[in-house]
């Protein structure tokens, strides 16, 4: 029996309940579900699979998306973007990235509460909690086993296509699906602007935009634009409660490596013990480092951000020139908060 509309945004509501029970520490009340001891073991494996993984980002995202999914989120969305039924419904294949947890979940859900069906190709780096969230779906009710499929193999048999990797891959992407409707993304990443009139209090949630999945989110603040003969000791001090990121071993080794690229590059850099900060003109800055452009005009900081746009995912601050995310919300997006700009709903439901 196929789910129309309102069964998919209610299940898919059960499933956010799910999630917030399981984040919020509370017992399970349907034992028709997967045990959230299971959940905690999925977890458990995913960070045996891929060591950037912490326990700690994964449940920030599951908490995440926990908040996202509720009934009235979903069904102001769906009313937002106008979803109808399809009498021919389409198989959507989603390549998913793997650089953060669920990072391809968006990509999933908005085929999901779509009319069309998604042929999913997993990350190796995130092969584990996507599958053990279509399982809890599934569990909700049996009528989505018939809506998805995963496949480890060549990708066949499909409509359309949404697909994300790097700039590289992307070219691939482009030769192997540019006969199909496509989506396709590669790297981009976010900056923040600092007016210099933040409080502390911004300045340190500013840590959360830049360190948050250690920064390897295309939503991850890579990049600063700080006002000309702005003291840069005030982000370093807000943002040195993540200190404790060099007790990572992964993250150390990262550290340790790009300071002494730095060093025998002979760079000019700040160091505060865990982190650098280095003046250049990239947008894409190694991880524990933020590299940095000054600024003396909001007018020439806009027109050259708005030169750059294809490599920013989103720009956090406080700028009122420009459309931002608020300090500390880069990994909080709404679910009309699209990648790259580019409508996924929107794309799905002009396949018919």
């Amino acid at each position: 029996m196929a789910l129309g509309l309102s069964q998919r945004i209610e299940c898919l509501s059960q499933l956010g309940n799910y999630l917030s029970g399981f984040t919020a520490k509370k017992a399970l009340d349907n034992s028709a579900l997967p045990s959230y001891d299971l959940l905690e073991q999925t977890i458990d494996r995913a960070y045996i699979l891929n060591g950037w993984f912490l326990p700690e980002n994964q449940l920030y995202a599951l908490e995440s998306w926990g908040s996202l999914l509720t009934k009235e989120k979903l069904s102001d969305w769906a009313k937002k973007e106008q979803i109808k039924e399809s009498q021919h419904p389409k198989t959507v294949a989603i390549v998913m990235a793997g650089n953060i947890p669920m990072v391809g979940f968006h990509d999933l859900l908005s085929v999901l509460i779509s009319p069309h069906k998604a042929l999913i190709k997993l990350s190796s780096s995130d092969a584990v909690l996507v599958p053990f969230l279509l399982e809890v779906l599934s569990c909700i009710d049996a009528a989505w086993k018939d809506r998805y499929a995963i496949t480890e193999g060549k990708l066949e048999n499909f409509d359309a296509v949404i697909a994300t990797g790097s700039n590289n891959t992307a070219r691939y992407f482009e030769h192997y699906f540019g006969k199909y409707p496509n989506v396709i993304r590669q790297n981009r990443n976010s900056v923040a602007v600092i007016t210099g009139n933040e409080t502390q209090e911004q300045l340190g949630l500013l840590g959360e935009d830049i360190f948050r999945y250690f920064g390897l989110g295309c939503r991850n603040v890579s990049k600063l634009f700080i006002p000309k003969g702005y003291d840069t000791d005030l982000i370093f001090k807000a943002i040195f409660p993540w200190k404790h990121l060099l007790e990572i071993k992964k993250y150390e080794n990262n550290y340790d490596y790009n300071k002494a690229v730095f060093l025998m590059s002979q760079f000019d850099f700040l160091d505060n013990g865990f982190c650098m900060l280095k003046e250049d003109e990239s947008f894409v800055s190694p991880i524990a480092s933020i590299f940095y452009e000054t600024y003396d005009s909001a007018e020439k900081l806009t027109e050259y951000l708005a030169q750059n746009d294809d490599k920013i995912q989103c720009v956090v601050g406080d700028f009122a020139a420009l459309s931002t995310v608020p300090f500390g919300q880069a990994q909080r997006p709404a679910l009309d908060d699209y990648a790259d700009g580019v409508n996924t709903l929107q794309f799905l439901l002009k396949l018919g």
